[in-house]
């Protein structure tokens, strides 16, 4: 399967992107939003978008190299294929550096959970798209957002996937969040409803070669005795955990972890070589990638 559309725009995100309203079918279109000028993603709204209902909505978040319009440009073939809209959120490092996490630990940076909200609010206003509920992917730092997006708005989560996070929340309510679901000042609004999380289809990706610690890692010495020593360990570690937790709560586990070949930490070879958007399809769509 091509992976390559035509793109409107192959640069970062500029200062101003296109206003919502002014979207071309079967392009990349960097968008602006109007309800909060800092926030900026990308959208791919397919040619074969279905007539007379809300199209479904699949979100994918970059990783710490914030490339948001590579996850759009990779992707934007499957969305066609399966007549899903595409977002892909731009988490600027100066505005959201601590996205991964959902927010910071000092109350002034803002939520990146909470942005991305505003964003499908807009996107509801001005497309013919069900926003209230979404298949959900990330790499590395945005595999992180996934499952903590997941965790906190499991009303709005189909099904997500999870590729090479460095670390994860694990559901224990003795510990704070994002180390676990405990109680957090600054997410004081955040109330975790562990069961409807659990129900979440999921699926964790790692690259065979993803064990090298590398600077992006967060090598804690707490986080490396409790989840492992790197990516590929955590990740299987993570997904026994929730099958456990699953089973303790008498919800039948719904979590996978798939190694992707040939590749290590990165999102290109994933997708080239490992096959991640094949898997990624896989896990919406049993069957029809």
């Amino acid at each position: 399967m091509s992976t390559q559309p035509v793109t409107r725009h192959s640069m970062p995100i500029p200062a101003q992107g296109a206003p919502l309203l002014d979207i071309i079918r079967g392009a990349v279109t960097c968008l602006s939003f109007t309800s909060d000028s800092s926030l900026k993603a990308y959208l791919y709204v397919p040619k074969n978008l279905p007539k007379g209902r809300p199209a479904r909505l699949f979100i994918a978040v970059h990783g710490i190299s914030r490339n948001a319009e590579e996850h759009a440009r990779r992707f934007a073939a499957y969305a066609e294929r399966h007549g899903l809209v595409l977002l892909a959120p731009f988490f600027s490092e100066d505005e959201y550096p601590r996205y991964q996490r959902l927010g910071g630990r000092r109350g002034n940076l803002k939520r990146a959970d909470l942005a991305l909200l505003t964003m499908l609010d807009e996107l509801n206003a001005e497309l013919n798209v069900d926003t209230s509920r979404f298949y959900l992917f990330g790499f590395s730092g945005g595999g992180q957002f996934a499952h903590r997006f997941a965790m906190a708005h499991p009303q709005r989560v189909i099904s997500y996937v999870v590729a090479a996070a460095g670390w994860y929340t694990t559901p224990d309510p003795n510990m704070k969040f994002p180390r676990g679901i405990g109680p957090n000042r600054y997410f004081a609004d955040l109330r975790f409803d562990l069961a409807a999380f659990l129900s979440i289809p999921a699926t964790v990706i790692v690259g065979e070669r993803d064990t090298k610690p590398g600077t992006s890692l967060n090598q804690a010495p707490r986080l490396m005795e409790e989840q492992g020593l790197h990516r590929l360990e955590r990740g299987e570690n993570w997904v026994f955990a929730m099958r456990e937790t699953a089973l303790a709560y008498g919800i039948d586990p719904h979590f996978d972890f798939v190694i992707a070949p040939r590749c290590g930490h990165s999102f290109r070879r994933a997708m080239r070589r490992g096959g991640v958007g094949d898997v990624v399809f896989n896990q919406f769509f049993p069957g029809k990638t």
